[in-house]
């Protein structure tokens, strides 16, 4: 652009204190990216925009005049090395300039914003304060100027000069439209920000959703909507589809969409998406947040930590609040509390979101479950304040439900039978290994249901849940249970002096293997079993240690319970007198059974040999 013809005819101001201040630490410490001043100049010009769209609503004469498009026009000349940009809205008058440039103890946009509230005025569009962003672009610039000319009629237009030292030079300059045009004169180290393509990618990443048109020489960037800004009602299928892909970088559609606005406690407008795939489950590693964080339109944080629960990590979308404080460069949230107040508003209404879609279609939500339950787990262990929530999303198989089909803990509940006071739950690799196993006999006979579950940490998240609805969660292999007594049937017990003998000796054979040797009265058809001491301790996690230390072991911790009406251990009673070595084979035989029967591993080569011992004694004895 020319030299002003009218250069005699300005003047040099020196800035206020304040803003010399302010350009050291804008320029030298307080953005992280210097790419940030384009952000700022856009939502500057948005800003401006916005205000004229405004005045030309509520005073249609005074904002009369010229017929030009709202739009943001970004020129980039690499020979000259200068970015600029400019915009066709409200316009500054020479004081203005001097008051939103010059000093910092006054706002263009702080001001408009203030008269919007008194006027009882509150949807509109408005980010940042005009005179504080704008010194980002002494970051890129060595010397930045100004052109604006104010909508009002009859306006003159001014110019701007200054190499962020100190001063700024202020005069008229002639032939110019309504807006406003920043011309940035580029350091050497800065000539990357004269590239269409790096400058079109700043966009897209910052200011994709600026409501009015960008243009990058001549072409529009910014071509998709802040659909999240608008009533759902308003938006098609297509256009949440489509915004999907694009903020999700994703080909498919989502599995559920939420897109709410709520205006108490807090201004938020959100739109979450929860993907079709878990990629942690195929193996791609920890999943990174991925909720964008905007404050009217503008990006202020990518990703950012916190903005969720870690738990809900899989989520992709926007969340957008215009009560966010941020501090001046808009890079960070100040107000840790306020921070936190949004996040638990946001998870509660997804968590709220969850139970009305469970309700609403159980085998959709039974997909979700299946594909990111996972996620549900580790909140309800990790996350106190929506742990009860969560508890009513966790679904399991149970012995009252067919292979496949979930069911909750609140329906579990409503079946509960006359008399039974917990909830009950066994852990195993699969239904067919529960099944088959000693744990459920107890329960079938009394007619309890008995929750599956298949994932050591299921029983973790159990237990440390501790109670649903004032139930006491229990898992099956507890010591501890009460249950009443099983009918014995037609076999008749061991006496009572010869079973204590029996346990006594059991004692010595097993040593410290076993903590406990007792009388069950939970078995009907298995011999022996094994059950947990520790009530917070269940054998699948203790599979889960013995998985990561191969020396872990149980010892004084499990109660060896015997069935004294089963044939085998009436049998060892008496081969204990018979023959003591072969009842010593046996007795740690059956004791291996119940530990292999509860998941748990044994030493095989130990077990093999005494396995052939006691094929050997059978056989020679025959």
């Amino acid at each position: 652009m020319p030299a002003n013809p009218l250069k005699e005819q300005f003047e040099t101001r020196e800035f206020q204190a304040e803003v010399k201040q302010l350009l050291d630490i804008v320029v030298n410490s307080l953005y992280t990216e210097r790419e940030i001043f384009l952000r700022e100049l856009i939502s500057n010009s948005a800003d401006a925009l916005e205000k004229f769209r405004y005045e030309s609503l509520v005073n249609r004469e005074a904002a009369g005049g010229e017929d030009l498009p709202l739009e943001i026009s970004i020129e980039l000349d690499g020979r000259e090395n200068t970015l600029t940009v400019a915009d066709t809205g409200i316009g500054m008058t020479r004081e203005e300039l001097v008051e939103n440039l010059g000093t910092i103890a006054h706002s263009g946009s702080k001001q408009f914003i203030r008269e919007l509230k008194e006027n009882g005025k509150k949807d509109v569009n408005l980010i940042g304060q005009f005179g504080v962003g704008f010194y980002s672009a002494f970051m890129v610039a060595k010397r930045v100027r100004v052109l604006t000319r104010s909508y009002r009629p009859g306006a003159d237009g001014c110019e701007w000069i200054s190499d962020g030292s100190g001063s700024y030079e202020l005069g008229p300059a002639e032939g110019l439209r309504r807006g406003t045009r920043v011309i940035l004169e580029l350091k050497e180290d800065a000539r990357e920000f004269t590239g269409a393509e790096k400058v079109k990618e700043i966009i897209r990443q910052y200011s994709s959703f600026v409501p009015f048109p960008i243009k990058v020489n001549g072409e529009q960037v910014n071509t998709v909507q802040a659909i999240w800004m608008r009533n759902k009602n308003e938006v098609t299928e297509e256009e949440y589809k489509e915004f999907y892909k694009y903020i999700a970088g994703a080909f498919d559609e989502p599995l559920y969409r939420l897109h709410f606005t709520a205006d108490a406690p807090l201004t938020i407008n959100a739109l979450l998406y929860v993907p079709k795939q878990n990629l942690e489950r195929f193996g791609f590693g920890r999943l990174e947040p991925g909720v964008n964080l905007y404050c009217r339109k503008v990006l202020i944080q990518q990703h950012p930590e916190g903005l969720l629960p870690d738990w809900l990590r899989f989520l992709k979308g926007v969340i957008d609040s215009e009560d966010i404080p941020l501090n001046i460069s808009r890079e960070t949230m100040q107000d840790s509390a306020l921070a936190a107040r949004l996040q638990k508003v946001i998870t509660g209404r997804f968590l709220k979101f969850l139970s009305e879609q469970a309700r609403e279609d159980p085998e959709k939500y039974s997909e979700f479950w299946n594909t990111f339950g996972i996620f549900l787990k580790e909140g309800t262990v990790s996350d106190f304040t929506h742990r009860n929530d969560l508890a009513k999303l966790l679904r399991f198989e149970s012995s009252e439900t067919e292979p496949g089909k979930l069911t909750s803990l609140s329906e579990y509940v409503e079946r509960m039978k006359d008399g039974q006071k917990d909830i009950y739950f066994i852990n195993g690799p699969s239904r067919e290994a529960i099944e088959c196993g000693p744990y459920l006999e107890a329960f079938r006979a009394c007619g309890f249901e008995v929750i599956y579950t298949y994932e050591p940490v299921d029983d973790f998240v159990l237990s440390t849940l501790g109670e649903f609805e004032g139930k006491k969660l229990l898992s099956a292999d507890n010591a501890a249970l009460e249950l009443p007594a099983l009918d014995g049937g037609q076999e008749e017990p061991l006496d009572g002096n010869e079973l204590q003998s029996l346990i006594t000796w059991l004692k010595e054979v097993l040593g410290d293997k076993a903590g406990e040797v007792k009388s069950s009265r939970r078995l009907s058809d298995s011999p022996a079993i094994l059950t947990n001491l520790d009530g917070h301790m269940t054998s699948s996690m203790e599979r889960v240690m013995q998985a990561v230390n191969k020396d872990f072991r149980a010892a004084g911790r499990k109660a060896f319970e015997i069935n004294p009406r089963h044939r085998l251990i009436k049998r060892l009673a008496s081969l204990r007198k018979e023959n003591p070595g072969l009842a010593g084979c046996v007795a740690e035989q059956i004791y291996d059974n119940a530990v292999i029967s509860a998941g748990l591993a044994v030493n095989p080569r130990d077990m093999v040999e005494r396995i052939y011992r006691i094929l050997e004694s059978t056989l020679v004895d025959r």
